[in-house]
């Protein structure tokens, strides 16, 4: 009876299910099919996107890509690759490519378009995808694909899933109801009585024994999703902005992601009555804006320009990019007197000399504080009020915010906050001078996941902490829990991109090294050394130029053969400060000059205005040697910057054991900057060292920068805060599910 009543329907209605649901499983499975092809010539190309676009800056012969291709091809499921221009002429091709088989249509798109078209009997599903080259052929990789197998595939599918889906829907019937029948009563029972009696408690003593598996289990999944548990470093990635957007989508999909700066992305200014974009040079737009674009995003930042105002709607948003907007760029307006207390006074006069050891004393104002204080609530509020969901991502940049991650925690309790500390944090001793110490720690602590570019660094927030605040310091999985809430410290060393931007424009290194010679009236056998930064006195300009003072009286031998170029751009000029390195430096390099120089030969030449990145980059590459003699520094992309300019694998870098950048550089050439003498012998060594020796370091520096790239620097935030949504959403639905005694999932860790 049982059979006729249930378990009969159930069958019917089961295989009925399987014979209308095969047609719909067979689009699926021809669609997985092409998107599994589509993938391939995606991964295809992302592995061998670097050598193809070195081939064709160095301009080599057509002849160079076949073997290439050939290599490609063998892949059983590729028919064959070549390269197309954007009117449709194959310009280069694999052994195997199709006789009767011209290129692709539709290659005007800068982006992967794929195509199927017939080839005979068969199909052909092509893949095509712009180089990130500059020429007006606009060469496109394309890689083609034989469909036979997925046709074939599709067929014998069929057959098999509609037999399979028949012979399951059977057992899991009888099996299901069977179960079901024996089961349900008992348990559900005995689970309500649990839930509702205010005197069990989820322990080893009182927890029904049938219970105990679930909440082990549940446990052990909260343990799993671990925030930096996962081995990015183990995955060989070349990051992209593409590979960085597929991240998102697969590991943060649908996601609202909120960016939070000083600095804006896109500028407008007024110049000569005309609005004027202009875009900063900035290591964090270069990161954070792909970001963005993909989440379809919004920046929020100080609208500093002098046109800023005449280009926002009433929302004070606009769309960026102008020439294609796929987000939002939300602008927050500052008075004088906030500008001056915020930017200028407490974040410039007193934190950064206050986590930079260079014995410049950090001014601390009451006035200045209020007005940090204002302008964090300020954007705070702006942030709220962007916000769509209850649990945007905020990612929040520098010291400028360092309270605002605790009054966005206050208005968005479930908000995931990731903040980044781009400069050192200093040991306590130091960070004890800070009059507003517990209230800067405080705010810190509303992150969910606090970032510094080293693990000294972390190490020193995590000491000062300990110091300052009443908390729960887990030191093996870095995490400090304060109150009710948790945060995570974590190492993320910055990076740039790969290749940077602009890098494509600059000519060749015997170029460059002739042309900055034209430009500066150097001899031909003058070799070059080169210094790029703001006129900032954590830099150690000054000791650069003690340095080559040193240089030059130690290696006479050098005077009149070597001059030394410093790009200095100047900044924060209204600080006394900055002033006075600025007044200092040109003192000192004219004290030089004079001393070693003459008529006809400056040791020093000092530019001290902007230069563009495609000067910086010409500079880089006209150069011999370059010195980053950082006092102190969070990072320094200068110098990764130098490497990546390097395509030639010559030039020595000179670094700072004080720069961040010295923990991934290894094969640099490591100085004290305070050490004149140490610094000079570095010089000297440059200049002397053979071409084999500057290949093998700069090789392995350009492998490091590349691997490592602003990207990755991304993904690994981005992977921790995904591990944390995870989490959160695990206890969540335990709270939901098991509210016992008030205190839901939190009883979880008594089985």
């Amino acid at each position: 009876m049982f059979v006729l009543r249930f378990v009969f329907p159930l069958l019917l209605a089961l295989t009925s299910l399987a014979v209308v649901a095969t047609p719909l499983a067979e689009n699926f499975v021809s669609h997985w099919f092409q998107r599994d092809v589509e993938l391939r010539s995606s991964l295809i190309f992302q592995s061998v996107e670097y050598s193809l676009t070195d081939l064709w800056n160095q301009g080599k012969r057509l002849e160079s890509y076949k073997k290439l291709f050939d290599n490609i091809a063998r892949d059983e499921r590729v028919l064959a690759v070549g390269i197309c221009s954007a009117d449709g002429t194959l310009i280069a091709k694999s052994t195997q490519w199709p006789n009767n088989f011209g290129c692709p249509s539709s290659l005007l798109s800068s982006k992967p378009v794929y195509a199927v078209e017939k080839l005979g009997k068969g199909a052909v599903l092509s893949g095509s995808f712009q180089l990130p080259v500059e020429s007006a052929l606009k060469p496109h990789f394309v890689v083609l694909h034989d469909l036979t197998f997925a046709t074939q595939r599709e067929g014998e599918t069929r057959y098999y899933l509609i037999g399979f889906l028949i012979v399951v829907s059977f057992v899991s019937a009888f099996v299901t109801l069977l179960t079901a029948r024996m089961t349900m009563r008992s348990w559900i029972g005995k689970l309500r009585v649990t839930l509702n009696d205010p005197k069990v408690r989820l322990s080893r003593q009182n927890l029904p024994r049938e219970f105990v598996p679930l909440v082990r289990e549940v446990r052990q999944m909260l343990r799993d999703i671990k925030p930096g548990g996962f081995p990015l470093e183990s995955i060989k990635v070349d990051w992209t902005p593409q590979s960085l957007s597929l991240l998102l989508k697969q590991e943060l999909p649908d996601s609202e992601v909120i960016v939070v700066s000083n600095r804006e992305p896109y500028i407008h200014n007024l110049v000569e009555g005309k609005v004027v974009l202009q875009r900063p040079a900035s290591g964090v737009v270069t990161a954070l804006e792909p970001i963005t674009r993909a989440c379809k995003g919004t920046w929020i930042a100080h609208g500093s320009g002098s046109a800023d105002r005449q280009t926002v709607d009433k929302d004070d948003c606009i769309a960026v990019p102008p020439d294609d907007p796929e987000y939002a760029l939300r602008r927050v307006w500052l008075t004088q007197e906030e500008e001056d207390g915020y930017y200028y006074g407490l974040a410039n006069e007193g934190l950064w000399p206050l986590c930079h050891i260079t014995f410049v004393r950090p001014n601390f104002r009451e006035s200045d504080w209020q007005a940090y204080k204002a302008v964090n609530r300020k954007f705070a509020d702006a942030v709220v009020k962007e916000a769509k969901t209850k649990s945007p991502i905020v990612l929040v940049q520098d010291y400028h915010f360092a309270l605002l991650p605790k009054y966005v925690r206050e208005m968005l309790p479930d908000a995931t906050i990731i903040t980044f500390w781009h400069i050192p944090w200093p040991n306590p001793e130091v960070f004890s001078i800070c009059p507003w110490r517990e209230e800067i720690l405080q705010g810190l602590l509303g992150s969910s996941v606090l970032g510094f570019h080293t693990q000294f660094h972390c190490q020193n927030f995590m000491d000062s902490i300990d110091r300052f605040l009443e908390s729960h310091i887990n030191r093996d999985q870095s995490i400090i829990t304060a109150g009710n809430h948790s945060t995570l410290i974590r190492p993320y060393p910055i990076s740039i991109a790969w290749p940077p931007e602009g890098l494509a424009d600059v000519a060749l290194a015997d170029i460059c090294r002739e042309t900055v010679r034209q430009r500066f009236g150097l001899k031909k056998d003058v070799r070059i050394g080169v210094g790029i930064e703001r006129f900032d006195y954590t830099k150690g300009i000054i000791d650069r130029f003690l340095a080559l003072r040193e240089f030059l009286t130690s290696y006479p031998e050098w005077r009149g053969k070597f001059t030394f170029i410093q790009a200095a751009a100047p900044t924060r000029s209204r600080l006394p400060s900055y002033q006075a390195i600025q007044r200092e430096t040109h003192e000192l390099a004219d004290a030089i000059n004079q001393e070693f120089g003459d008529d006809q030969y400056r040791p020093i030449i000092l530019l001290g205005r902007h230069h563009e990145p495609q000067e910086v980059f010409e500079l880089f590459r006209a150069a011999d040697f370059c010195v980053v003699s950082s006092l102190h520094d969070g990072m320094n992309l200068v110098a990764k910057e130098f490497v990546a300019a390097r395509n030639d694998e010559h030039g020595v870098l000179i670094l700072s054991s004080f720069a961040g950048a010295s923990k991934e550089l290894l094969e640099a050439l490591l100085v004290n900057p305070y050490d004149a003498k140490g610094m000079a012998n570095a010089m000297h060594r440059a200049l002397n060292m053979p071409f084999d020796e500057q290949t093998d370091r700069m090789h392995l520096l350009r492998e490091m920068i590349r691997d490592n790239n602003v990207y990755c620097w991304a993904a690994r935030i981005l992977l921790d805060a995904a591990q944390l949504r995870k989490r959160a959403h695990i206890e969540s639905f335990i709270s939901e599910t098991l509210p016992v005694n008030g205190k839901g999932a939190n009883n979880v860790d008594a089985v």
